[in-house]
Order: structure tokens, then C-alpha cells, then sequence
């Protein structure tokens, strides 16, 4: 069994921006939390909903890094935090549990992407361990922190999941390391973690999606090779950005649409693309996008939770009874 993917027609598309989704909304009162928030799709963001009127926390694995970039933004918040480090992600939460303010919106923005062979921790797969645990055991222990009501988390997904679904049998790739398999990988993990995190927390008004944000090149590439890039069709050969690429601007839009719009009730769970929920994909093309049946299978999602707890270590949602503030 799938999520119910099909288009809402928002009124968006794929040039909206950040700003263009959230106009006339007041978000005075409400807070964020954005991780990656200080660079990319992240600092056009988190810009975009502190000018809305919210209040962003920003974790940061170089906070110094974090709070320049963020200097000149408005009611913004630095915290230090890595994703990479489950260590970082339990002091993170455990203090935030404590002494944070209570969440509304979190965009788990920050990834990784085109690695060579790396594993963290206990040995798990980098894109893996970043993209996926790190978001998983910090969101998942954050649940207290969430609001009773109306909350919603955001899943940094890409139409690279097009490229791998879980590999059940060897997900941290210990053999035939492939990186654009294992960033795959990442991503429909992102996916299914929304599909059930929405499923166990909708009883108690916590719904969560995952959008595609299009295609964009930011520091997230900074890892590809010029040569690979221009391969990929990513650079024209005067080294200027290909057409059809979104600018920050336009490509934090869907995650902010996301976050805001009253349109997705009813709709937890869903596969997010062009501020609007995306319809299956038909075919491989990427650039097209839609969402392939392995992203969006509850059953999928279920077994990736219970597999993320076994290797996290972290289940915020083990007790039945809601505790959120």
C-alpha cells in the first residue's frame, strides 16, 4: 500500500519562491527548525520564513560558519549540532527537550551528497548515517518539543531516489560501494521516513511530508567534479548553470509549502514536488520527476523505522501516550 499521490493545483509552481508560498501568511509566534538552515536550499529558507515572522533555530555543524552567514537574517538561532555524531544528536535533543522553545515547523534539510566510500560511527554508509539516522534519531527525540497541534516535519527528499530503493540486505553498502546508489539510497529513505512518521503521529496532529526540491546546484554539489558536472548536463560549457535549474529561492519552496499550506490536511505522508504533491512517476527521467512506488510503500516505511530504531537506538514514538507540550 502506497500514499495517495496527486496534484492539489496549488496555484504554485516550479519558478514560486520561498516568498511567493508564504505571502500573507503570519508567522509571528510560530518556530522552526531548519537543519542545514545556513546554506543552499536552507538559508533560503530559513530567510524566508524569519521574514514571514518565525523564529528559526539553525543546528549547525560549524556554527561560527552558521551564524555568519546568518547575520544579517532576523529572529534566527545558531545551535551546534552534528548529524553525523549520534553522540551531538543526543546532548542536541536532550537540551532542547530542556530549554528549547516549542516546535511547529522542522525542515530536515541538511544531507550529503556523491561521497566516496565513508562510514561513520558504528559503521554505517555516510549518506546513510547523514541523511537519513541523523534526521531520524533527532526528530524522533525531539517529540516532546513538538506543538500539540499542527505541527508538521519536512523531509528533504530528491528525485535521487530514483536511483536506489532501501537495499534491505546491505544498507551501508559494506559491498559494491556505488556513491550515486548510496545518495539514492538516502533519499527514499527520506521519503518513508516522512510516510510513517506521519502515521504515528497523526492521532496526535503531527503530519510530516517529503518534497523533491528540484534541481539546483548549490554547496551540496561541491563534492562533483567540474568534469562530472558538465557531463551530467549540470554546467554548459562556458561553466554557466545549465536551464531549467531553480534558483535557492525557488527550490525551498516546496519544502516551505510544505510546512504552511492548509491544502495538504488531510494529506499526511505525501511525496511533495513544484509546491504540489507529485504525481507517480512514469518513466526514469529524473529532470521530470514524480515518485516511484518504493518511496512511498507503507510497508517499506514500517520495516525502514523499526531497522532505524534497531541501529539508532532512538524511538521517541515507543510509548503510546502523546507527549508532546
Amino acid at each position: 500500500m502506497t500514499t495517495t499521490q496527486h496534484t492539489l493545483n496549488s496555484g504554485f509552481g516550479p519558478h514560486s519562491t520561498a516568498d511567493d508560498v508564504l505571502a500573507g501568511l503570519d508567522l509571528t509566534g510560530r518556530n522552526a527548525l531548519i537543519t542545514g538552515g545556513y546554506s543552499g536550499l536552507g538559508l533560503a529558507a530559513t530567510a524566508a520564513l524569519a521574514r514571514a515572522g518565525a523564529h528559526v533555530i539553525v543546528p549547525a555543524r560549524r556554527p561560527a560558519v552558521a551564524t555568519a552567514a546568518l547575520r544579517d537574517v532576523p529572529r534566527t538561532q545558531v545551535l551546534p549540532l552534528d548529524l553525523a555524531d549520534p553522540d551531538s544528536i543526543r546532548s542536541f535533543a536532550e537540551q532542547f527537550r530542556e530549554n528549547g522553545p516549542v516546535l511547529d515547523i522542522v525542515i530536515g534539510n541538511a544531507g550529503v551528497m556523491a561521497y566516496p566510500v565513508r562510514h561513520i560511527g558504528p559503521g554505517w554508509e555516510a549518506h546513510f548515517a547523514i541523511n537519513h539516522l541523523g534526521h531520524f534519531a533527532l526528530i524522533t527525540a525531539l517529540r516532546p518539543a513538538f506543538a500539540r497541534t499542527g505541527a508538521r516535519v519536512v523531509s528533504v527528499s530528491s528525485s535521487g531516489h530514483f536511483l536506489s530503493g532501501i537495499r534491505w540486505d546491505d544498507p551501508h553498502f559494506r559491498h559494491d560501494y556505488d556513491h550515486w546508489a548510496a545518495y539514492g539510497q538516502s533519499k527514499t529513505a527520506n521519503a518513508l521516513f516522512a510516510v510513517h512518521l506521519d502515521e504515528l503521529g497523526a492521532s496526535d496532529g503531527l503530519h510530516a511530508f517529503a518534497v523533491h526540491p528540484g534541481s539546483i546546484l548549490t554547496p551540496l554539489q561541491r563534492r562533483i567534479p567540474r568534469s562530472e558536472q558538465l557531463a551530467q548536463g549540470w554546467l554548459t560549457d562556458d561553466g554557466r548553470i545549465a536551464p531549467g535549474f531553480k534558483t535557492p529561492a525557488q527550490g525551498a519552496a516546496t519544502a516551505v509549502w510544505a510546512a504552511t499550506s492548509p491544502l495538504l490536511h488531510g494529506y499526511g505522508g505525501a511525496y511533495c514536488q513544484d509546491c504540489d504533491i507529485a504525481e507517480a512517476a512514469l518513466d526514469d527521467d529524473m529532470l521530470v520527476g514524480g515518485v516511484k512506488p518504493w518511496a512511498t510503500d507503507r510497508d517499506a516505511a514500517a520495516r525502514l523505522w523499526t531497522l532505524s530504531v534497531e541501529l539508532t537506538g532512538v524511538d521517541g514514538f515507543a510509548d503510546s501516550p502523546a507527549r508532546y507540550r
